[in-house]
């Protein structure tokens, strides 16, 4: 019950660090500030600091799973699934963001794959 109560309040903060997070700092901050120019421009900047911002709670996300798992008593193959599914969501962010520009898809997607290759054998 503990474990499942932890799971929940990242859940939780997980959403609220995502949605308050976009509303009332990514937005003001992104009209304030004179961003550096990446790759062209500040888009890539910006979508950068979104994607980061997001991975954050994505990786609570699946921390808050884990916790679960833990608590239910599951195996290390089936946390281990949780976790390479937690990176694989993780890499869809800089995919979405940047166009994939920024590579760490390619780290997390190896990473994710890693995971479940092990987890399958």
């Amino acid at each position: 019950m503990l474990l499942n109560v932890a799971a929940a309040l990242l859940v939780v903060l997980g959403v609220l660090h995502s949605w308050l997070g976009e509303r009332y700092l990514l937005m003001r901050l992104f009209r304030q500030c004179e961003l550096p120019k990446l790759l062209g421009g500040t888009d890539f900047t910006k979508n950068t600091l979104r994607f980061i911002w997001h991975f954050v709670t994505v990786t609570g996300f699946g921390i808050a799973a884990v916790l679960v798992q833990f608590g239910a008593g599951s195996s290390p193959q089936q946390l281990a699934i949780t976790l390479g599914w937690t990176c694989i969501v993780c890499g869809l962010l800089p995919l979405f963001f940047t166009r994939g520009r920024h590579v760490s898809w390619v780290v997390l997607f190896a990473t994710g794959a890693l995971c479940l290759v092990w987890a399958g054998r």
